[in-house]
């Protein structure tokens, strides 16, 4: 786990959110084979499972996927872009933290020249008048 440069969920939020929803998972399962009202509490420690990852993802303790440096892998450290929001992630997103990725600037080419030193390649690759195509 600590040699993988890719650590996808390996957060504290993460952690937390799986064993939360662990344990809804395990009340349901009893209220399935024997407990009733196991069920709707399992299901609502799954709901609370959700939205406790949620909360902590926001407050810093979960981190985009992505590569990271090393210093920032760790369990314990805290993201501290998280209060400005992560690109292309839905939860910042449903947190109203929307974050656009930075994209290069669109390429503008190069002003074209019209002097006769400028062109090369062949009479059909040129453009202009005839006039400037005999020369």
């Amino acid at each position: 786990m600590s040699g993988h440069t890719y650590d996808h969920g390996h957060t504290l939020a993460g952690w937390v959110g799986v064993a939360v929803a662990t344990v809804g998972g395990t009340v349901t399962g009893l209220g399935v084979i024997s407990w009733r009202p196991g069920i709707w509490l399992g299901l609502a420690v799954t709901a609370a499972a959700v939205l406790t990852t949620w909360a902590m993802h926001l407050t810093g303790w979960g981190k985009p996927p992505g590569l990271r440096p090393v210093a920032e892998r760790g369990l314990r450290v805290r993201d501290r872009a998280a209060r400005a929001g992560h690109p292309d992630c839905l939860g910042c997103a449903l947190a109203g933290r929307r974050v656009t990725p930075v994209r290069p600037a669109p390429r503008v080419p190069a002003a074209r020249t019209d002097s006769p030193a400028d062109r090369t390649g062949s009479p059909a690759d040129r453009t202009g008048s005839p006039a400037d195509l005999a020369s």
